[in-house]
């Protein structure tokens, strides 16, 4: 894909394929048989699916750096370096019917659900015709079955899992999703969510994002076992790790984590391992290149989850030119939605009346 020195880290300006990487790929989810079953049972466009939704999410996010360049929003919680963490969970599940509560830098969840991205930008620079009029950046559409994630840390486990309770309580077949940062798995509330889901055997996925910092906390410094793999362990429920940075094996962990849901043997908690390219915030990217040390940048900034599948699929024999057909339209579709959340700030901005819609007094 193309990379933008502007706003790429710079460790994916000019990316190039690790030849051992790319080999090892598919080891990933070739030394699992279930996983490697799951991998094969994928057509082509599932797998170019795949692709445009990482695309999306990370031009998404490019978007939103260019703004903040550019003064258009103060600042944006980016995703950059985890698009496979997202991205090929959410394609796991069946979208016509589950649910997903993303924390912020899982914006792809949102798009890769079916909202618009121009909705998803529209919320950052809360217009009126804004999923939430304008009223929260954090950017969410129950419509299409996206909770908005929620500031507080650790907030998002208990509303999935009461979500996952609702599915249960009406014998629907349904499975709800959420993604728990490192640091987040500290949180009382997340212990709560992780409990009362083992105990009701409850259709839940979480998926632990270790992004290896939390906030400005490394995860060494606040976690003592190696990773998160074990988490299931203490709650007497299923659970297995991933790559965070291969679709694929993203893809096939999270698939065969529904399947146990849907049969009634969830929740299920995995573990994926991954990187944050940049700060908490744009505001801070500085102050993460500065606790983190640049052998960590230098060793994630080769296993761009994008630059990687890339590989795999050319690899695979996908044409180089069919993938530059693929980036030019979703390229597009970013670009048109930008425009129509510009327009959006311009003519639709929340009128005073609406302070006091859907406001519910006690």
């Amino acid at each position: 894909m193309r990379r933008f020195p502007a706003f790429d880290p710079p460790e994916y300006v000019d990316w190039r394929p690790d030849p051992e990487l790319v080999a090892a790929y598919p080891v990933a989810w070739e030394r699992h048989e279930e996983r490697r079953a799951v991998v094969e049972g994928l057509g082509r466009e599932a797998e170019l699916a795949l692709y445009r939704g990482m695309l999306r999410t990370r031009l998404h996010d490019v978007m939103l750096k260019r703004w903040v360049r550019q003064g258009v929003i103060s600042k944006a919680w980016l995703g950059t370096g985890e698009e496979a963490t997202t991205v090929g969970p959410v394609h796991a599940l069946d979208r016509s019917v589950d649910v997903v509560a993303p924390m912020v830098r899982n914006a792809g969840a949102c798009s890769e659900m079916g909202m618009p991205v121009a909705a998803m930008l529209r919320g950052y620079l809360g217009t009126y015709d804004a999923p939430s009029k304008g009223r929260d950046g954090h950017v969410g559409d129950m419509e299409h079955r996206v909770l908005q994630p929620i500031s507080n840390i650790g907030a998002i486990p208990p509303v999935t899992a009461g979500m996952a309770l609702s599915f249960r309580l009406r014998g629907e077949p349904r499975v709800a999703l959420t993604w728990v940062g490192d640091g987040s798995v500290k949180s009382g509330p997340t212990h709560e969510a992780f409990n009362l889901a083992a105990v009701l055997r409850l259709p839940v996925i979480f998926i632990i994002q270790n992004n290896q910092i939390a906030l400005g906390t490394l995860v060494q410094q606040h976690h003592l076992p190696g990773g998160f793999g074990d988490v299931h362990v203490a709650y007497g429920c299923d659970g297995w790790s991933f790559d965070g940075n291969n679709v694929l094996d993203a893809y096939a962990a999270t698939k065969l984590a529904a399947d146990r849901c849907r049969r009634g043997e969830g929740p299920v908690i995995l573990a994926a391992e991954t990187f944050r390219m940049g700060g908490h915030a744009t505001h801070d990217e500085q102050d993460a290149r500065r606790l983190i040390p640049p052998e960590v940048y230098a060793h994630w900034g080769k296993r761009d989850p994008v630059g990687l599948y890339e590989a795999y699929l050319e690899a695979r024999g996908t044409s180089a030119a069919e993938l530059e057909r693929i980036e030019e339209e979703v390229t597009a579709e970013v670009d048109r939605a930008a425009s129509e959340a510009l327009a959006s700030r311009e003519s639709n901005m929340p009128p005073p009346a609406s302070a006091v819609e859907d406001v519910y007094a006690g």
